[in-house]
């Protein structure tokens, strides 16, 4: 699988596939960032499926590793995971929560509602 450019109301960002694996480690955080890089945008959306089944486990370490690496070259991370797609660790929602509070990740019942995410700090980066 890859990530592909998506442009939509004239915001651009980089987009996995529903429902396919892409990343096997946190290792794969290198290939969300050359795909920001190359395509010019600081936005990634992906589904649960595109990351590693230990990211939603938050004692081993790879939610952290991700997200930090992410944070670093400002890439901003929304997650599609409906309802009962993934089991979360007991802490996982603790860190969804405090999160929130920051433009850097979010985690979404739906695309359409990752894509307000992303397009709402969009537009307070413009200001």
């Amino acid at each position: 699988m890859e990530l592909t450019v998506v442009e939509e109301s004239g915001l651009n960002l980089v987009e996995g596939q529903p429902g396919q694996a892409f990343m096997s480690s946190v290792r794969d955080t290198d290939l969300v960032l050359e795909a920001c890089f190359s395509s010019g945008t600081s936005c990634a959306l992906l589904y649960a499926a595109n990351l590693p089944p230990a990211f939603f486990d938050l004692s081993s370490g790879d939610a952290g590793t991700i997200l930090q690496k992410l944070r670093n070259y400002r890439i901003r991370l929304a997650v599609v995971c409906p309802p009962g797609s993934v089991d979360f660790s007991s802490r996982f929602g603790e860190m969804v929560t405090e999160e929130r509070r920051g433009p850097h990740f979010g985690l979404f019942e739906t695309r359409e509602a990752a894509m307000e995410w992303i397009r709402e700090w969009a537009d307070a980066d413009a200001d």
